[in-house]
């Protein structure tokens, strides 16, 4: 299996209902896409937001009405009111910023971005990556699994942001690859802590 990309990865609902009819914030999202990601957090920050799903077969993210907001023609992105963003991990960091946490440090908000940071570049591709997969994997999941051996959430006790960004690709890693977590225990009691949140069986879990 390809690594999936920003424009086709992951699975998302094509009939997702919104909690109001005219939200500020836009998700646009395709088939196969990240923005399942972000639809989670969205969900478990209880922001309204309009979902919109591109018809990527018919070249709907390539047209210039949605260029104009992603040049790059990738999902998944949001507008929310004039400001126009790309890139999961960067929206999942701004959507933590505006409406989620808002970290008293520069120390704090930098291990947060860590986290998302090492989702997006570190542990997604050592999990998809089929001839990376059996080296990097256990390299990665190790040191993960000792950093939840004691604390239920990546930061502590707290759920936040880095769950919403490490847990996604553990998650999908399961569900897409079939992998198998039994040597690695205190992450796959994180991903079913994970698994048991409402907004997770919303998104990600009712795929």
């Amino acid at each position: 299996m390809s690594y999936p990309t920003q424009e086709s990865e992951f699975s998302s609902q094509e009939n997702f209902q919104v909690s109001q009819s005219s939200p500020q914030l836009k998700l646009y999202s395709g088939l196969r896409s990240r923005a399942t990601i972000v639809q989670w957090y969205l969900e478990e920050l209880g922001v309204p937001y309009e979902y919109i799903l591109l018809d990527m077969k018919a070249g709907e993210h390539k047209q210039p009405e949605y260029l104009s907001i992603n040049p790059m023609g990738k999902v998944p992105a949001i507008v929310d009111g004039d400001f126009k963003l790309w890139e999961s991990g960067a929206i999942l960091v701004y959507l933590a910023n505006k409406y989620g946490e808002t970290p008293s440090s520069l120390e704090e908000q930098s291990e947060i971005v860590q986290w998302v940071l090492f989702a997006n570049a570190t542990l997604g591709p050592g999990l998809f990556l089929e001839d990376r997969r059996e080296k990097e994997a256990p390299s990665l999941l190790k040191p993960l699994n000792e950093l939840l051996t004691d604390k239920p959430f990546l930061l502590g006790d707290n759920f936040s942001v880095a769950d919403i960004a490490v847990g996604s690709y553990l998650a999908y890693a399961k569900i897409l690859v079939n992998f198998d977590f039994k040597e690695y225990p205190a992450v796959a009691d994180y991903l079913m802590r994970l698994s048991e949140r409402p907004a997770f069986q919303q998104t990600i879990g009712n795929r």
